[in-house]
């Protein structure tokens, strides 16, 4: 599999990277005045979803997640947003809670977006007690889109990534669509590749994929409907555990890699 990866990116790179937005433009009419220029914007959104995927891998071990962000855009394409959502401390030790704080630049030319941004990932509390890593990393992230595909490149900037020591330089790439079928649906395909930086962090290594549908609604509601799935040369994520014994002071594993249905609803504002 990690060979189609491979052979996908180049591909890739020459159409892509992450959807810029669209930009209004006048159409005055002769002698008419000038419009005043857009507002910035400020916007936000409230998900419910079976379960918290993220680049494949289960983060809230098959329990519900609550998702809401909020993003600030100015017309000349600068924008800082923040999201959050629950995960589970089955799978971060200690953590409740991933905060992201984001910010950087978006543009286009003709068909062509693009964008360079800074992410940073807050775990609160979560920690891994046995080493004192924390699970918190930043990463600088390059897109570019065509029409409905995009692709985007994610590197860790941090000396650490997600409770991984000594992993600067760990790339995922995101490739994929979204595209329109109308009458307010969108296909959403994905395919992710990460490789994690550092001395025998390789064991780490994943490939993920995701087929999904979204239907726009009335009033800024929405629902998906998505197949995510993961794999990796190892069974690190297929026999995953932190270690920690539950309540009963047993020891869970799990396959948070495997294939499964994610259903949300959101709400925008």
């Amino acid at each position: 599999m990690r060979e189609n990866f491979a052979k996908l990116a180049p591909i890739a790179c020459s159409l892509l990277f992450w959807t810029g937005a669209v930009q209004a433009q006048a159409n005055a009419e002769a002698g008419k005045a000038a419009e005043a220029p857009p507002a910035p914007a400020l916007t936000g959104s409230v998900t419910l979803a079976s379960q918290y995927v993220s680049r494949g891998i289960r983060q809230t071990w098959d329990k519900p997640a609550l998702q809401a962000g909020l993003d600030y855009v100015h017309p000349s394409g600068w924008s800082v947003g923040t999201w959050m959502s629950n995960v589970s401390k089955h799978f971060i030790e200690d953590g409740l809670l991933e905060w992201d704080i984001y910010g950087g630049y978006n543009g286009t030319v003709g068909d062509v977006g693009y964008s360079a941004l800074l992410y940073y990932y807050k775990y609160p509390r979560a920690e891994i007690h046995a080493t004192g890593t924390k699970f918190n990393y930043t990463e600088v992230s390059l897109g570019l889109t065509y029409k409905f595909l995009y692709a985007k490149y994610n590197r860790t900037v941090s000396r650490d990534f997600f409770g991984i020591t000594n992993a600067r330089g760990t790339g995922y790439l995101d490739i994929g669509a979204n595209y329109d079928m109308g009458s307010g649906y969108t296909l959403n395909l994905h395919l992710g590749d990460g490789r994690v930086a550092g001395a025998g962090n390789d064991f780490w290594d994943w490939q993920d994929m995701k087929v999904g549908v979204t239907k726009a609604l009335d009033k800024g509601w929405s629902v998906a409907l998505a197949y995510t799935k993961a794999r990796s040369d190892n069974n690190g994520y297929s026999n995953y555990t932190t270690g920690i014994p539950n309540a009963n002071g047993v020891v869970e594993y799990k396959d948070v890699a495997k294939g499964t249905l994610v259903v949300s609803v959101s709400k925008a504002f």
